[in-house]
């Protein structure tokens, strides 16, 4: 989309270098604009919420548990990750085959409740590929690690995943590579930049860095950070094909394998904004789980345990807050990206790319994106 859009003589500055800011600058240099990129961290996204994520690309796994919107932006992203990654100069890993659903015999109901929810919804959005039901043979050709545990299972055609790392370090040679000048370490005030006249416009995509700007008067902490961890683990006894998720009505979880028998491992979701190490218990019951999953993992060695706060609004969506000067964009506001930050980026990408070229998104219209003035009423730059 960026090398149709017209932007060659304007110059943005980009404030936040995760997953969205990285996406934006590329975008906006490959279309011919001048990007500053500034980030407080350095290009190895070691702070960034976007380096502690499995990267699954999973609407229809998702819509379990969101809203219809966030599942169209999901919808709308998969295959815009495919362009996007073909784009890259350095390669990152990306798999479309579907997810694995599995359930110890004891959350059968679990189970069939999540699979009623899922079929209602491919009912409502028939862009939506059914789940697939498995028995124990179906369960062996699909997934032959899992089959000596479990008999029956649920397949959803179609879902993806990426390798995070892989794409933060590709976006960032990116950067270099088209010229973006990046100020790493360096903390700015994207107010202060929006004063100065060389920009055409500012992109504020601090995720949590960015909650005084987000907080008014009488709607305080709109903007929060949702607590999740993960462990990293290298278990070349494991040979899953693709990501799973076990149901379980305590803790459930996901495994999403990586190259070179790398396995991101996570579930928990906690309304904090602690950033201090694991937890015992999460620790405990994330490496119980995944042993009942596969008995490989008992000799797996742990790489990592991480924890960050994904960047979450009020309603646990995305929004696009936009503040005009002489009716002209001049900042814009991307947060709430919430744990979905990888399956909807793309979207989110283009509907912000639009808005800066036409000065409104119908694509964002379309999705079901929020965009709003900064008064946080609804207006034209969705029509």
């Amino acid at each position: 989309m960026a090398n149709s859009l017209n932007l060659s003589q304007s110059k943005y500055a980009i404030v936040g270098g995760g997953l969205m800011g990285r996406l934006l600058a590329v975008a906006l240099a490959r279309s011919g604009a001048q990007v500053e990129l500034f980030d407080k961290g350095g290009a190895e996204g070691a702070h960034a919420a976007a380096r502690i994520a499995a990267a699954m690309l999973a609407p229809l796994a998702e819509s379990a548990i969101t809203e219809d919107s966030v599942v169209r932006m999901g919808l709308h992203s998969l295959p815009r990750w495919k362009e996007l990654i073909s784009e890259l100069s350095d390669s990152v890993y990306f798999q479309q085959d579907g997810t694995l659903i599995l359930w110890h015999r004891q959350d059968a109901s679990e189970a069939e409740r999540f699979a009623a929810h899922l079929e209602k919804n491919c009912r409502s959005n028939s862009d939506l590929s059914a789940p697939q039901k498995l028995n124990s043979d179906a369960l062996r050709d699909l997934e032959p690690g899992v089959a000596d545990r479990f008999t029956q299972g649920m397949y959803l055609p179609n879902e993806g995943q990426l390798d995070n790392r892989q794409l933060l370090n590709a976006l960032a040679s990116e950067l270099k590579l088209l010229k973006v000048n990046c100020h790493w370490h360096t903390e700015v005030d994207p107010q202060e930049l929006r004063r100065q006249s060389s920009y055409k416009a500012v992109i504020d995509c601090r995720g949590t860095g960015a909650k005084e700007s987000w907080s008014s008067g009488d709607k305080p902490n709109t903007l929060r950070g949702v607590r999740g961890e993960v462990v990293r683990l290298y278990a070349p006894e494991v040979k899953l094909r693709r990501p799973t998720r076990l149901i379980h009505p305590r803790y459930p979880i996901y495994i999403a394998p990586k190259e070179n028998d790398i396995y991101v491992v996570g579930a928990t979701e906690i309304e904090s904004d602690d950033l201090s190490e694991m937890s015992v218990r999460s620790a405990m019951e994330l490496l119980s789980a995944v042993y009942t999953i596969h008995s490989g993992f008992a000799e797996a060695r742990i790489l990592e345990m991480a924890t960050q706060c994904r960047p979450t609004l009020k309603n646990n969506l995305p929004e696009i807050r936009v503040r005009k000067e002489k009716g002209l964009v001049d900042l814009i506001m991307i947060n709430g990206l919430y744990r979905h930050g990888f399956m909807i980026a793309p979207a989110v990408l283009d509907c912000a790319l639009q808005l800066l070229a036409e000065g409104s998104s119908k694509t964002a219209l379309e999705l079901g994106l929020s965009m709003t003035q900064d008064d946080n009423q609804v207006e034209a730059i969705c029509a």
